[in-house]
Formats: structure tokens, sequence, C-alpha cells
């Protein structure tokens, strides 16, 4: 759409695993609504949020506060790995309650001869943040140093 600078596949994959960690587990699993790690995650997201969305309006009506701009590539520094944290903690959290009620697994016989462990599963979207984090969380450190070091030598010629 070209409204805002990020990709679609990106944002897809963000949104989907955003509404899966709400609905998937987190309202799925009742007995893990109250752990500190949601507290973790929403704070992170939210925060997040705010400046996203605050650096995508500047942005857009072409006046964009350094501070904004700074907060944008600096503040997921924290904030990025707090979120992934507060994510993993409350899928660990939730695993014992998901094997013990057996909650969206399907076992065999059943008359389509599929099976599914939605415990195996949480395991393997666990095992998954080993090799997918390290990669954007350095993806947006190199943006930083690109977007941010280009700026400060811009401000210098001003």
């Amino acid at each position: 759409l070209g409204i805002v600078p990020s990709s679609v596949v990106l944002t897809s994959f963000q949104v989907m695993s955003r509404v899966f960690l709400i609905w998937a587990v987190t309202h799925s699993v009742k007995e893990v609504q109250s752990e500190d790690s949601v507290l973790l995650f929403v704070i992170a997201w939210t925060i997040t949020e705010i400046i996203r969305y605050s650096f995508y309006t500047f942005s857009l009506l072409n006046h964009l506060p350094y501070l904004i701009k700074w907060a944008r590539y600096t503040l997921f520094i924290v904030l990025y790995p707090m979120g992934v944290s507060g994510e993993l903690l409350t899928i660990y959290a939730a695993l014992p309650f998901v094997r013990q009620a057996g909650l969206y697994s399907i076992s065999l016989p059943n008359k389509y001869n599929f099976s599914f462990d939605y415990y195996a599963f949480l395991i393997l979207i666990m095992i998954s943040y080993i090799p997918i984090f390290p990669q954007l969380y350095f993806h947006m450190i190199h943006q930083r140093r690109k977007i941010l070091s280009h700026t400060e030598e811009h401000k210098k010629f001003e």
C-alpha cells in the first residue's frame, strides 16, 4: 500500500503471532492470565506500538521530531527482549495446563487419520524463537546504525 515502509510479510507475521499469543495461549489457558510474563509482553507491545505509530504519523506529516526517531530506533533494544521474554515465559507457563487438558490436540484414531499435539506445537514455537529472534534483533541494530548515524551526519551540516 505504501502508507508505511513496513514489509507486508513481516507485518502479517507480527500480527498473526500476537493474535496467536493472545488468543491461542493467554485467552485459552486461563491459568496463565495472572502471570507477570503477560504483563511483561503487554507493556513491551504497548510502548512499541505507541512509538511506532507516532513515528509513522509524524513521518506522514513530514515533521518527524528527532526524539521520536531516536525512540523508534533505540528503545527496541530493551523492549524487544522484554516482549520476547514475556511471550516465551507465558507459553512456558501454559505448557503443563495444555498437556493436562489436551487443549487443541487431536489424537488418533479418528476418521481423518490425523493427529495434532498442541503441547509439542507450543514447544516448537518456543524453539523457533532461537533462530528468528537474533536475526530480527540484529536487523534492527543494523537499521538503527544506518538511520541514526545518517541523521547525526545530516544534523552536522544543518
